[in-house]
């Protein structure tokens, strides 16, 4: 129910246009209830709390309308506190919290943006800080190495 719900909602919004000034961020499993009905990539921002570098690409990076417009429409976006021990959630058939799930994606650095293709298989790592153009190269580039098949 909670997944038609969510679906729904997510509908409801993509159908009376809202405003794109700001990405849609949801929790890992709210993206991938979402997934399941409309498969996207995921985006995973992975933070901590203290990094410094993480709160200026949400303040510069993740404000500028290209990267907001992008972001929401090629992928589910997530934040994932690497540090996060108390909220657990289940995936493919596990208990994580989101600092167990951040160590299982191997993130050592932050900030760090998993792209995790639709069918929730494979990942991709590109780790720091970037600029709105840096950021939009780095993620087109490493989504066409890592999930593009080569001819």
């Amino acid at each position: 129910m909670q997944k038609l719900i969510l679906t729904l909602g997510l509908l409801f919004f993509a159908s009376i246009g809202f405003s794109q000034d700001q990405i849609t961020w949801l929790k890992f499993e709210e993206a991938v209830a979402a997934n399941q009905s409309d498969p996207k990539m995921l985006l995973v921002d992975v933070y901590t709390d203290w990094c410094g570098w993480c709160k200026k690409m949400d303040k510069e990076t993740f404000t500028d309308p290209e990267v907001v417009k992008y972001v929401n429409e090629n992928f589910y976006a997530v934040k994932l506190n690497a540090e996060d021990t108390k909220r657990t959630f289940d995936f493919m058939g596990k208990k994580f919290s989101e600092a167990q799930l951040a160590a299982a994606m191997r993130v050592r650095s932050y900030p760090n943006f998993v792209v995790i293709e639709p069918t929730l298989q494979n990942i991709a790592q590109l780790p720091g800080y970037r600029p709105a153009d840096a950021f939009l190269e780095g993620i087109n580039e490493l989504i066409e190495k890592a999930f593009r098949p080569k001819l």
